[in-house]
């Protein structure tokens, strides 16, 4: 196909050019540190402990590599080089707010080379770049991929994905096409080998080439056909490596296909209402799964197909509209699609799709407001937004602050109750932990971590009976003096394991 040709100011800048683009750089890395820095002292949390504490496989180098081939390779071996360093807990937190960091810098560098095609070129590139950076950095609900240890497998992979998407704007402006692109995809390689998640970079690729004029399939796909390949080579990989097949066996066991559709109509509408818009964030909602149509439900799907309406509408009058929303749900679909998973949705997911939202205003303020008006706007917006991030890892701090705030908001999930316990059991608050075990079993008598867990308190209110013992595959004798609590694993320590 016909090769585009760079856009002017993308990588051509002058001095004054410059100076702005690195001292907005540099205060992009000065919000992320200030806003994070309440983070670096928070402990492991849920499935920190099954992904990365007691997962022996991580530990070593040689363990890591003796248990490969496995699925998330480069991500496991992260884990393993952090764990090897002995700096504990906060050297996780160090590393997963570099990347953030990265990433960030790499919103920042992608969305000025994307701008031009999104109508917003010229002398406000620049700052509406910044301040689509700024609001992707200091949106709490990237806290989970941040602040959570085990939300690195979505920033690492995140980090490789937009650097093979910079790479690949980057070739547009170069004269060493091939080279920059060859590192594209070599980029997404990597991405896929931190998570297979990154498998919408293509489609997010179709989406970019689209900006740009006189784009066509056959040539886009064309340009494109390597990174199309690593795709088709990834799949491959799956059917060869067993963990991959019994990851895809055990999703396929959760719902069908058909209920997981109807599900994730909820599980979208909840990312878009709570954690992106109203800023509620949950490490464990409580969402149901979906058999069947109702009245609600049908509501929720008008609301999303009418975005996907409205981008498609407003993609040649007004693109950045349409680009904004149609990157939100391509970022989504790994997730939350049609592939079940243990939860229904998780606020991690939106940690790229945010890009697409943060953009999206960034360009609308300064099309609709006048220069300082914008400016005033989206600087009290991101104030608004850091203060939410500082506030939210406060309830990282310790894991009993973390499940009551996830209780408040989740209190009909036997799972949630069962982990409030077994911290305040882990803390010496005993009266409180057979409370929570409790309300666990009274949202769901079958649950038998917590059934073990409140017979296995000093002085049980209940008699140990011996079904829970059989149901975890504990031997007779054990778990008497010495007794073995459970936490409830969510679906990362479901899937990395």
């Amino acid at each position: 196909g016909a090769e585009h040709k760079g856009t002017p100011g993308a990588g051509h800048e002058g001095t004054l050019g410059a100076t702005l683009r690195r001292g907005s750089e540099g205060a992009l890395m000065v919000v992320v540190l200030a806003v994070y820095a309440n983070a670096l002292l928070g402990p492991f949390q849920f499935d920190d402990y099954n992904v990365i504490v007691d997962n022996s496989a991580v530990h070593s180098l040689s363990a890591w590599w003796q248990s490969m081939p496995g699925i998330r390779p480069l991500l496991k071996l992260s884990y393993t080089a952090n764990w090897m360093s002995g700096a504990g807990a906060a050297g996780f937190h160090a590393v997963n707010i570099v990347v953030h960091l990265v990433n960030v810098l790499l919103v920042f560098a992608i969305a000025r080379r994307l701008l031009p095609g999104l109508g917003a070129a010229g002398d406000s590139a620049v700052p509406i770049a910044l301040a689509g950076a700024a609001i992707f950095a200091l949106h709490p609900a990237q806290t989970e991929a941040v602040t959570y240890v085990s939300g690195r497998s979505v920033s690492l992979m995140a980090a490789f994905e937009l650097a093979a998407l910079l790479t690949w704007l980057e070739a547009r402006a170069s004269a060493r096409k091939l080279c920059w692109r060859g590192a594209s995809v070599l980029l997404f390689a990597l991405a896929l080998a931190v998570k297979e998640n990154a498998w919408s970079l293509p489609f997010a690729l179709l989406l970019c080439e689209a900006l740009q004029p006189g784009w066509t399939w056959r040539g886009v796909l064309s340009r494109t056909s390597a990174h199309w390949a690593v795709l088709l080579a990834a799949a491959c990989v799956v059917v060869l490596v067993p963990g991959y097949w019994k990851l895809i066996g055990a999703s396929l066991e959760i719902r069908t296909l058909g209920e997981n559709l109807l599900t994730q109509i909820g599980g979208v509408f909840y990312l878009l209402t709570l954690p992106l818009l109203t800023l509620h964030l949950n490490i464990d909602p409580d969402l149901p799964a979906r058999s069947a149509w109702s009245i609600a439900l049908a509501l929720k799907a008008g609301v999303i197909a009418g975005l996907f309406a409205a981008a498609l509408w407003q993609w040649r009058k007004r693109p950045w509209i349409g680009f904004g929303i149609l990157w939100f749900f391509v970022m989504l679909a790994p997730t939350n699609s049609v592939l079940p998973r243990t939860d229904v949705a998780n606020d991690r997911a939106l940690y790229l799709a945010l890009l697409g939202p943060a953009l999206m205003l960034a360009v609308a303020a300064h099309r609709l407001l006048a220069a300082r008006p914008a400016l005033i706007a989206l600087s009290l917006l991101c104030m608004l937004l850091g203060a939410a991030t500082v506030m939210r890892n406060t309830d990282y701090a310790t894991e009993v602050a973390m499940w009551e705030d996830t209780a408040a908001k989740s209190p009909g999930k036997a799972r949630v109750h069962n982990n409030l316990g077994f911290v305040y059991q882990q803390a010496g608050r005993r009266d409180e932990a057979e409370r929570a075990y409790l309300r666990a079993l009274a949202l769901d008598p079958a649950h038998t971590k917590a059934q073990w867990n409140l017979e296995s308190l000093p002085s049980p209110s209940v008699p140990l009976n011996g079904y829970s013992r059989l149901r975890l595959g504990i031997p007779e004798g054990e778990g008497g003096s010495k007794p073995a609590f459970f936490r409830d694993k969510g679906t990362l320590g479901a899937k990395e394991r």
